[in-house]
């Protein structure tokens, strides 16, 4: 089980290296790992997906 520390660096390097676009890799290793199986490493994937949309702040319309 990783940190929450450590998902919230993995989330903001996510975040620095590949811009919004990280969270939708984020959700596709979710669904990837949720398909092999891997329900636990798709959890944190998740997690590392909710911290990124945390720091991209809400929706404007």
């Amino acid at each position: 089980m990783i940190s929450e520390m450590q998902i919230h660096t993995i989330a903001r390097q996510m975040m620095e290296k590949h811009g919004l676009t990280a969270i939708a890799q984020a959700a596709h290793n979710a669904q990837a790992c949720e398909s092999k199986g891997d329900i636990e490493e798709a959890k944190e994937w998740r997690h590392i997906e909710d911290a990124m949309k945390m720091m991209r702040g809400p929706h404007q319309s």
